[in-house]
């Protein structure tokens, strides 16, 4: 991707039945550093994220509260859904509702265009719905038990609870017409859907045959009406798979140029959702004559216990009680670094605990700390001048410059544990180099002041790239470094810095005024964690 392209990325929007989990977060943030990324390499880059709150599961969960659904959905996304983004540091461009307005307009005017041109009908149907799922479900999407509550009755195989067998006169979309120009799409575009597991697994549906999609519902009235029979609410996915080109001016006259700027956009979305959105929602704009999108990744799960992340099943875990031990920086880089995108993870508050003492605290926020204080204690705090260059330093010049460029071509794949990994090589080559130079020997002598100046020069403008490569994913950190390095002055905002060009050496003037580093990670109490997981 050049400078200057566009770059638009989505998370799917939440269902407000309940209050988020880490699995949720761990999709906020993995867009966010895309995002994050993208902007600082100065694309133009939009994050959408937001809220789902139409459908019989938030009727149904607003009516056993007590409450319409509409001040249901108000008191989620105000009290617990909005507040995660500040959690977990999400730099959003915009947050869409689909009780919004604007997406509401945009949703009626996509099933009136699609009614007229042909591509809905009326219909009958009956099958096995799943509520926690807002889907009708094939008989290998369910499970039987024998034992327990259930026992003899059909369950949904991601929510373990039992379905309903509804029959409802229904519209319907002609979803089968466009079976083979899903495969030729999946054919010509192989990255389309990532990773290749899910990929996989969306072929193989699609080739078994695609049947017409229920797309209104009769036995309830929480939705968008449909526009030419306001007796029906249209179905919340295909309501929901909307926000992606109305929160961007689909649907309103007078926000064409954005949209044709903005649309098509990377959707992030958990493995369980990317048939959603891998076909049904290509097929909806392939009807409508609309560009699909760019990419599908479907992540994988965070698992507890070996258990999806679930708040039914009592194994979901608040991101606060991680970010309250650890902090902000450390969630987003733990889940992005542990877990390589794309596979299911399994999430334990010792490997959390481990990682954060080695890698954050013991392996950046050591080195970060030691570089400044050198620099204080032998330079009265100025960035000394580099002398001769020896092998030493030209092989951290060469890993610096790699690193740059292996992270910004996985962010491309989004291969973000690739991205963070190859930007690691810079703090793992550094402390060996600060090992094996010795500033603190070279110090003692006068003869090698030239030498103890490179190397701390040399380490000084390590640090400087790593603030930049390591912003998207440790902003917290990488702004206090930043400061410290005094490069706020000499080279101006960080968020400013033009990413691509970290790599470059000798960015950091030398005369640079450093000032006092506080720890970047500081020590976690041995309790720390195992309080916060029992909370």
């Amino acid at each position: 991707m050049a400078s200057g392209d566009s770059f638009y990325v989505t998370t799917p929007i939440f269902y407000v039945n309940d209050v988020p989990h880490i699995g949720h977060a761990y999709t906020e943030v993995a867009a966010d550093v895309l995002a994050r990324w993208h902007r600082q390499a100065g694309d133009d880059t939009w994050l959408l994220t937001g809220t789902d709150e139409h459908g019989q599961k938030i009727l149904r969960t607003a009516t056993a509260n007590g409450v319409t659904p509409k001040e249901w959905a108000d008191r989620l996304v105000e009290s617990a859904w909005k507040p995660l983004l500040e959690t977990v540091d999400i730099a959003n461009d915009d947050f869409i509702r689909t009780t919004d307005a604007r997406h509401e307009t945009g949703v009626a005017a996509f099933i009136a265009q699609l009614h007229n041109d042909g591509h809905i009908y009326e219909g009958e149907y009956e099958g096995y719905y799943c509520v926690g799922c807002e889907e009708y479900k094939q008989l290998d999407d369910l499970m039987e038990t024998e034992s327990g509550d259930y026992a003899g009755r059909l369950l949904c195989k991601i929510h373990a609870l039992p379905v309903e067998v509804l029959k409802e006169k229904n519209y319907f979309f002609r979803m089968s017409d466009f079976q083979q120009q899903l495969l030729d799409l999946y054919a010509s575009q192989p990255d389309f859907v990532q990773p290749e597991s899910v990929r996989n697994e969306i072929i193989q549906f699609v080739k078994q045959g695609l049947e017409d999609l229920s797309i209104s519902r009769s036995t309830f009235d929480w939705g968008v009406q449909v526009p030419w029979d306001p007796s029906h609410v249209i179905y919340v996915w295909f309501d929901a798979l909307l926000n992606y080109v109305t929160a961007v001016g689909y649907g309103d006259p007078e926000r064409r140029d954005e949209f044709r700027r903005r649309w098509p956009a990377t959707h992030i979305v958990g493995k369980d959702i990317a048939r959603f959105h891998a076909v049904i929602w290509p097929a909806m704009l392939m009807a409508a004559g609309l560009p699909v999108p760019h990419r599908v990744f479907g992540h994988g799960w965070l698992l507890v216990g070996g258990e999806k992340m679930s708040k039914s099943k009592l194994t979901g875990i608040a991101p606060q009680q991680i970010t309250d031990v650890f902090g902000s920086d450390a969630f987003r880089y733990y889940f992005l670094r542990a877990i390589p995108f794309g596979n299911d993870g399994s999430f334990s508050w010792e490997d959390l605990s481990a990682r954060y003492q080695a890698e954050l605290a013991n392996g950046f926020g050591n080195l970060a700390s030691r570089v400044v204080a050198m620099v204080t204690r032998y330079f009265d705090g100025s960035v000394p001048a580099p002398g001769e260059y020896l092998d030493a330093d030209l092989a951290i010049q060469r890993t610096v410059a790699t690193a740059a460029s292996t992270a910004d071509a996985a962010i491309e794949r989004l291969a973000i544990h690739e991205a963070i990994a190859a930007v690691w090589t810079i703090v793992d080559e550094l402390n060996g180099y600060l090992t094996e130079q010795a500033p603190w020997v070279l110090a003692k002598d006068p003869t090698t002041a030239a030498r103890l100046g490179t190397v701390l020069y040399t380490a000084s403008e390590g640090l400087r790239a790593l603030a930049v490569l390591l912003s998207p994913v440790l902003p917290k950190a990488t702004a206090t470094l930043w400061s410290a390095l005094g490069a706020e002055s000499a080279l101006g905002d960080l968020a400013a810095q033009p990413l691509r060009a970290a790599g470059e050496w000798g960015q950091l003037p030398s005369g640079s005024r450093v000032s006092a580093l506080a720890g970047l990670f500081p020590r976690i109490e041995e309790s720390g964690p195992a309080a916060a997981g029992a909370a």
